[in-house]
């Protein structure tokens, strides 16, 4: 495929992929806290008829910003792996704990969004990576924007293990695709990673998408 039409194209391109988790299509939307990754997500749910997302920051907590990786394999892509519906432990970050359950279908695309969703122990069960394709002290200045004062402590933390993580274990050099926000809409780009995770099969080709679309403000969301 083509395409010219942007999130629609993308869309498509994302349920054609071959299954990659069991009967699921897992497609990983990365990029730095405060990129847009929550709403880029959303956005592709509701193009792909209300596609389960998986917020990674369910997984995460203050004392494990990215010490998900056992508790996603065992309460999340096993089950998926299954075509069973997955049931796993969601953090609360105003109460410091573990107090929901959170749930997901084993749907035929199921969107991860997170800082860490292109990590190597998720890269082999995803069918696609994406990586929101803006700099990370913007990505920075905006979530920091978004969270307020409050949070500034969090925020200091946060961008120094966010910093070690990507240092550790880049995700742009791997990404299928790159999204980038063009004013109200999108450009998608092939991405580095692209060819040697796919070979010949991701065909966005050389052209920019731009996506005209109708953005929210404020992105939610701890990443």
């Amino acid at each position: 495929m083509t395409s010219a039409d942007g999130l629609p194209g993308l869309a498509r391109l994302l349920a054609a992929r071959p299954p990659s988790c069991g009967p699921v299509r897992l497609v990983g939307v990365d990029g730095h806290a405060g990129s847009g990754k929550s709403t880029l997500a959303g956005r592709l749910s509701g193009l792909l008829g209300g596609a389960p997302v998986l917020h990674l920051d369910d997984l995460a907590s203050h004392d494990a910003f990215f010490g998900w990786t056992e508790r996603f394999a065992a309460q999340v892509a096993g089950p998926l792996a299954r075509g069973a519906r997955a049931h796993f432990e969601a953090y609360d970050w105003h109460r410091r704990a573990f107090t929901r359950e959170g749930e997901i279908a084993p749907r035929p695309v199921v969107l991860a969004e997170g800082v860490g969703a292109g990590r190597r122990e998720l890269r082999p069960l995803l069918c696609c990576l994406l990586w929101m394709d803006l700099p990370r002290e913007a990505a920075w200045a905006r979530g920091r924007r978004r969270d307020g004062p409050e949070l500034a402590e969090f925020w200091g933390a946060w961008t120094r293990a966010e910093e070690a993580h990507f240092a550790a274990d880049p995700t742009r050099p791997r990404a299928d695709l790159l999204v980038r926000e063009r004013g109200a809409g999108y450009e998608v780009r092939r991405g580095p990673g692209g060819q040697a995770r796919h070979p010949g099969s991701i065909t966005l080709g050389d052209m920019s998408t731009v996506v005209p679309g109708n953005r929210q403000a404020g992105e939610t969301g701890r990443a």
